[in-house]
């Protein structure tokens, strides 16, 4: 088989370690995300879905355990190596966007190379326009958040999130304040990147339909993973 983008080991994440009101919200979770992989986390509220999402996406560190990305060992690395792994591995994309207000569409996407690059350049400007096309934002490319649908932004945030080539994007709730077509529709855009493209994605939903039609499922409550699904 080959080598996992993520494995992780053991994991496990206290808050305010080491006092009385420590609380240990992550119990020991342990799973591996392939290339390609479409997976669905689920869990209900409290269960630890956004702890261990922060955790993957190099946000806040484990208190325990490996989380090996790209065979990398994360708990020992340096804050530079961190973000550089953030910007050259992972992929975001969250419920409420988070398109910076003062920059536009095309702006917006171009943010995680100008993080990585130091500069705009036009090999990133390229890629960003055709990622909105792909998306179907070509034509508001000029618009700024404030211009657009709240589908529209999702689209901008995939966009974005898609814009440095990720092995793997994490998506927070990317359906959650949706309308059901919208949701189906944006739903429909990340397998269609997922299976063009390769991306690996894991998606955080409280939405059944959509995580019946994901490949795999993985159900997390009361900090440990209760299912481990293969649906297709």
């Amino acid at each position: 088989m080959a080598t996992p983008i993520i494995a992780l080991e053991s994991i496990r994440k206290t808050y305010n370690e080491g006092t009385a009101v420590a609380q240990e919200v992550l119990h020991g979770v342990n799973f591996t995300i392939q290339e390609g992989e479409f997976t669905a986390l689920i869990g209900p509220s409290g269960s630890g879905k956004s702890t261990l999402l922060n955790i993957l996406g190099l946000l806040e560190p484990a208190s325990r355990g490996s989380y090996c990305l790209n065979s990398r060992e994360m708990a020992q690395a340096s804050e530079d190596e961190r973000t550089r792994a953030r910007l050259s591995t992972l992929g975001f994309i969250f419920q409420f966007h988070h398109l910076l207000p003062a920059f536009n569409a095309l702006e917006n996407v171009q943010m995680p190379g100008l993080m990585l690059d130091g500069d705009y350049t036009s090999a990133r400007r390229a890629d960003a326009l055709a990622l909105l096309e792909a998306v179907g934002l070509k034509e508001a490319m000029l618009k700024k958040p404030n211009a657009l649908s709240g589908g529209m932004q999702q689209r901008v945030a995939i966009a974005r999130a898609l814009a440095l080539a990720p092995k793997v994007v994490l998506a927070d709730e990317p359906t959650g304040n949706l309308d059901t077509k919208t949701a189906d529709d944006i739903f429909a855009l990340l397998r269609r990147f997922n299976q063009e493209r390769g991306t690996a994605f894991v998606i955080v939903t409280h939405d059944p339909r959509l995580a019946e039609r994901c490949d795999r499922k993985i159900s997390l409550v009361d900090g440990l993973i209760a299912e481990d699904q293969r649906i297709r």
